[in-house]
């Protein structure tokens, strides 16, 4: 057989002709479908009200890192749709990292992570749902269990599309469910006028598919019976057998992928057909099959993916540029392009609490690490996704995979993972519309971090065309005066914001700029508006397993679950013994102006010892750069964390659990609070557990002659605003539980014992990865991943004894 058409490279020459239908469609897809994807990694795959989410979050532009966005919305959101909390994430060469508090009331059931740069909303919303996590909860009134019923559909898929009198065609079967699919299923191929007559049969690879070849006649009826493993059976049709078209077969192996044309009962045979290969939308590669003929064969090199992985897309487009056959397959599937990480040292105990490390070469390639470490069971369950599966399969498709991860196992099923491919079409674009000349309406475009516009006012009236000057202050470091001019609609633009904490924006304006320090403002007003910001979900959801049923009096939890609870406990206790010696400290001393303050301000039930006071009368709190006194709050005392509610104003919770809010003794909500200047605040009071109040926070204001430490020109006014900037995210703390420490800790029950999104050498110094042991493990997982500076990616999960 010949190979008797011109090929083109992509990489080698471009196109010199006049541009026909198809060429205007290659030049369309390559302008404006430019495309990213998310990964999120999360520490476990499955917590317990009250638990931290640790995770890590991958966009991908391809298979690259993604250089089109800095900025990176992660939602958590509650079955109902309902948003439970979001982070803005900062991006760095494609990576990010944050994590989410659950509240203790959260309810049990499944909740889904949505992830999605601004770019990624100009395409299907489908793309942005990248992880479904159940949450248990002792305390709820209904249990998740995982459906036992298995409602499943299935359709047969032909090879290229076509199926075709006397061609030997290969099927692929697959079966869909919105809940689980059966363990095992297998199934038959019959000519519907002999029924009694199997053609052929087939086993499932797996939950998701099979295969199986079958050779038509004209006017024959076909259809395929699938039996599961619990004896449910569906017939389905094949489709109808045509006289005429094209035949397509496909291969894929180290050396490269073969494909096969041949054209049954057309006129002018295969001659000017084009074979398109696209790889992550773009134009990998090109053939013009230039002579008459039936039969054609060839094989693509692996160098037009440079050697690494990926789907390929083959089209097939016929003398008038219609799409007549297309494929999906993987480029090496049984040679996946993935580095291991290089130890040079380990030290690895199984005793309770003892202390390990690991260490990597500081000569490696790869310089920074995700690495997490956890209790390995011992019961060597797969994954069910993992960043590969997101990187190279479920990250471009939004049909549901069950368990994805097998197919890049170390034992994967190469003929299952082509039989999937078979059965999927590629949905970040269609080759119809896209010959049509449509493409996406890109409102959104990548840019560089955070931008806000701010409106300066004076008199009641926007400032157009005048010369202004901003105060900027970041956190507690040194303001920066900066001249600024306004638009011809009053508006000052401020870009490439991206900071981790909030920054205190203050308006100046005429005489008032020579002297900052000492310049009446009253008469200005300033508002700072994001420009970059999340986007509502109006989707759908994705199926899951589970189930809500009706829990018992006695819910019985998973040992993981179980363990989870006992961490969070072990945890308050600790925190407690904090707050204990602290107090401890302070017996005996004289008394001191906080204390006098707390004196002066609290009575009752409010005068109790188990509490942390933050003084703003005598002690500078650093607070003049927050809208608010809660904004203020987060992170400054150990047990307590902030969530923000649906009107986005962050709510205390003291150890998960939501704190009572009082203003000046009386009951309030946090609406109410985050209305009140920070500058009119003299006291706040954080109460954990009292038998009386309970866990609350007590906010106290200035009375008399009060007078915050901060100097005035620091208070927030009206010509102040804040810049928000992105989530910092929490640190995790290595540390041993000490049976020798006040908060004695009896079972250690953490899963897991170590978390780094950012693990990078120094100086040539190793970077190493340590962690304490648990009470319990003999054994540990860990998980280690990076990317050099040519996005090689490092791949590398061990267990650990």
């Amino acid at each position: 057989m010949k190979n008797i058409f011109c090929v083109l490279l992509l990489s080698i020459v471009q196109p010199v002709f006049a541009q026909t239908k198809l060429e205007k469609a290659l030049t369309n897809l390559e302008n404006n479908y430019e495309q990213e994807k998310v990964y999120v990694l999360t520490d476990k795959s499955q917590y317990a009200a009250g638990d931290r989410i640790w995770f890590k979050s991958f966009v991908f532009d391809g298979y690259n890192r993604s250089a089109l966005s800095t900025t990176l919305f992660v939602e958590l959101y509650n079955s109902d749709k309902k948003l439970i909390d979001w982070k803005t994430i900062l991006l760095t060469n494609g990576e990010g990292s944050g994590d989410f508090k659950l509240r203790e009331d959260l309810p049990e059931q499944v909740y889904f992570v949505r992830a999605y740069t601004p770019y990624m909303t100009n395409f299907s919303e489908d793309f942005q749902i990248v992880k479904t996590i159940p949450i248990y909860n002792p305390n709820s009134p209904e249990s998740l269990v995982i459906s036992k019923s298995s409602d499943w559909s299935a359709k047969a898929s032909p090879e290229g599309g076509n199926f075709i009198n006397g061609m030997p065609t290969k099927f692929a079967v697959r079966l869909s469910s919105d809940t689980s699919l059966p363990e095992t299923w297998s199934g038959k191929i019959i000519d519907t006028q002999k029924p009694n007559v199997p053609i052929t049969t087939f086993k499932s690879f797996d939950r998701n598919v099979a295969s199986f070849t079958i050779t038509p006649a004209s006017g024959k009826k076909y259809q395929a019976i699938i039996q599961d493993n619990a004896g449910k059976s569906k017939t389905i049709d094949l489709p109808q057998v045509a006289d005429s078209g094209l035949h397509l077969e496909v291969s894929s192996s180290k050396e490269g992928v073969k494909y096969s044309l041949k054209g049954v009962n057309l006129k002018e045979q295969l001659q000017n057909y084009k074979i398109v290969g696209t790889i992550n939308n773009h134009l990998a590669y090109r053939a013009n099959i230039k002579q008459v003929s039936n039969e054609i064969s060839s094989l693509i090199p692996t160098k037009i993916s440079n050697g690494n992985n990926g789907i390929l897309q083959l089209a097939i487009f016929d003398e008038q540029d219609n799409l007549v056959a297309q494929r999906l397959c993987f480029i090496k599937p049984n040679n996946l392009k993935i580095e291991k990480a290089e130890i040079i040292g380990q030290s690895i105990k199984q005793t309770p609490r003892s202390f390990n490390s690991i260490d990597l070469s500081p000569e490696s390639y790869f310089k920074n690490y995700t690495v997490l470490v956890s209790e390995d069971d011992g019961s060597n369950k797969p994954e069910e996704e993992n960043l590969l599966s997101g990187l190279w399969l479920t990250g471009d498709f939004t049909t549901k995979i069950d368990s994805p991860a097998q197919y890049f196992s170390k034992n994967a099923n190469a003929d299952a993972l082509d039989a999937l491919l078979i059965s999927e079409n590629w949905k970040r674009f269609d080759w119809n519309s896209v010959l049509s000349g449509s493409a996406p309406a890109i409102k959104t475009t990548s840019q560089q971090f955070l931008s806000y516009r701010v409106k300066p006012i004076k008199n009641n009236a926007m400032m157009i065309n005048a010369d202004v000057v901003l105060v900027l202050k970041l956190g507690k470091n040194e303001p920066a005066v900066s001249p600024f001019k306004t638009d011809q609609n009053g508006y000052i633009y401020i870009n490439n914001i991206s900071y981790d904490q909030p920054m205190d924006v203050s308006l100046f304006t005429g005489e008032e700029s020579k002297n900052v320090k000492e310049s009446s403002t009253d008469n200005l007003f300033v508002t700072v508006e994001p420009l970059v910001n999340p986007t509502p979900f109006t989707g759908n959801f994705p199926g899951t397993k589970y189930k809500l049923v009706k829990g018992g009096e006695n819910k019985t939890l998973s040992p993981a679950i179980t363990r989870a609870i006992n961490t969070q406990k072990n945890i308050k206790k600790i925190e407690s013994s904090e707050t204990q010696i602290e107090q401890v400290k302070l017996v005996g001393k004289k008394k001191d102006p906080k204390q006098e303050l707390d004196k002066q301000l609290s009575s009752g039930m409010f005068n109790v010892m188990n509490a942390t006071v933050f003084d703003f009368v005598n002690e500078d709190q650093y607070a003049a750069g927050y809208t608010n006194i809660l904004d203020w709050l987060q992170g400054k005392t150990a047990g307590v964390t902030l969530q923000r509610n649906n009107s986005g104003i962050n709510v205390p919770y003291i150890r998960g659990q939501k704190a009572k809010l009082y203003l000046d003794e009386m009951i309030t909500d946090p609406a109410i609070i985050s209305n009140i200047p920070v500058s009119n605040i003299a006291m706040v009071k954080i109460i954990k557990g009292d038998g009386l109040l309970g866990d609350a926070v007590a906010i106290y204001t200035m009375k008399g002659n009060m007078q915050s430490k901060n100097d005035k020109s620091d208070r927030l006014k009206n010509n102040s605003s804040i810049i928000k900037g992105y989530d910092k995210p929490s640190e995790f703390l290595v540390e041993m539980l000490d049976d020798d420490s006040p908060a004695k800790i009896e079972n250690d029950t953490r899963e897991t014992l170590y978390w780094n999104p950012n693990l990078f050498d120094s100086d040539y110094v190793p970077p190493r990865i340590k962690f304490f042991n648990n009470d319990s493990a003999k054994q540990y997982k860990v998980l280690i991943i990076s990317f050099d500076e040519d996005d090689n990616l490092l791949y590398d999960q061990q267990i650990f004894k």
